[in-house]
């Protein structure tokens, strides 16, 4: 079993550059070609990437067939599923695996790749934690869930084809538990390697050692495998307990908001940035409002008040607040809040957040 947190340290150090010692894994090392992105292939080939192995094996799409007349390739296994069912489930397993991918980041996928990244890191929180009640919890993880597949991107109909029973995924149509399906999905091409030798060209045990690295992220977005944690940064302490520690970031809000504000304050002031210090602080301040707005969206007037004497980390921390991600946009929807009606808070707007909210 490869550690999940490993694997996710190594991705780190690459996305953001941080020139750690690489992380020695089993089975899968990162690649790099020189686009700045990054793909996991089987240790020592060159030819086999742990996101390629299923390109092969994509459905035909039976949307382009007037009345499509094939079965499912699982379908002895599940005889609920149509081949439009197969093919969004190809396109979950297509998501989760792509999780593990790094691409060059431009200005038309970077908030979508900060909003997938934070989504998978949350959904692998929510479980552990005891500041939420059970409906909080229930209704943060299905929102994670949206934009982790909003943000893949994936089409409209994969999008709300999949729910969670307690803990489980499931395809909500058919009934089908993920962890089912992904697992006899794997055991089944693994051993019928002979039929489809054509469009697979790895080995049995490198497709368990697929099984076990998908089934693994799928744990993490189900909260069933222990929670990942930012690695640690000198400087960073601070920024970091409130986003590995849900818990502790909720319990010092609502015991005195303001340390949390002068936590934020203390990072700006040090003014020494880098990519992951960046993204961090971009998360701590999305976890502000996932977590505390989310629930109680006029909190966003104590922010103001208390940055308010200083305007530039004020307009710094409303704009990246409200332009990193769209989450703050579907909370104010979901909750019919009218923006235009919170004066002090779109003073401070620039004029992405002008454009994207007025």
């Amino acid at each position: 079993m490869m550690k999940l947190q490993l694997l996710y340290n190594e991705y780190l150090n690459i996305k953001f550059n941080r020139k750690m010692q690489p992380v020695q894994m089993d089975c899968f090392e990162y690649c790099l070609p020189e686009d700045d992105s990054a793909e996991l292939f089987f240790v020592d080939r060159e030819d086999g990437s742990f996101l390629e192995w299923v390109y092969e094996l994509q459905p035909k799409d039976p949307n382009y067939t007037m009345n499509p007349d094939w079965k499912p390739v699982l379908s002895a296994f599940f005889e609920q599923l149509d081949v439009y069912d197969e093919q969004i489930l190809y396109y979950l397993l297509f998501t989760i695996n792509k999780t593990t991918s790094i691409a060059r980041i431009h200005s038309f996928n970077a908030m979508n790749d900060f909003m997938k990244n934070y989504c998978f890191f949350q959904l692998a929180q929510l479980t552990d934690s005891t500041r939420l009640n059970e409906e909080q919890r229930h209704q943060l993880r299905d929102f994670f869930f949206f934009f982790y597949l909003y943000a893949h991107p994936v089409n409209e109909e994969t999008l709300y084809s999949f729910s969670f029973r307690g803990q489980d995924l499931i395809h909500t149509k058919t009934n089908i538990p993920i962890e089912d399906y992904f697992s006899i999905y794997h055991d089944y091409y693994s051993e019928n390697l002979e039929k489809y030798r054509d469009q697979i060209f790895i080995a049995p045990h490198e497709i368990h050692a697929c099984k076990n690295l998908t089934m693994e992220l799928l744990r993490s977005i189900e909260g069933k495998s222990p929670k990942l944690s930012m690695p640690p940064e000198e400087g960073l302490e601070d920024v970091l307990r409130q986003i590995n520690d849900v818990d502790y970031l909720i319990d010092m809000y609502f015991e005195n908001k303001t340390s949390l504000f002068s936590i934020m304050r203390g990072f700006l002031a040090e003014n020494c940035s880098n990519p992951y210090r960046d993204h961090c602080f971009n998360m701590l301040l999305q976890n502000y409002v996932c977590y505390i707005l989310y629930f109680k969206f006029d909190e966003i007037h104590d922010l103001v008040d208390y940055f308010k004497d200083t305007p530039l980390w004020c307009e710094l921390i409303i704009n990246n607040i409200f332009t990193h991600s769209i989450f703050i946009q579907k909370i104010m929807r979901q909750n019919h809040i009218n923006i235009s009606e919170y004066k002090n808070v779109i003073e401070f707007f620039a004029e992405e957040a002008r454009r994207m909210y007025l």
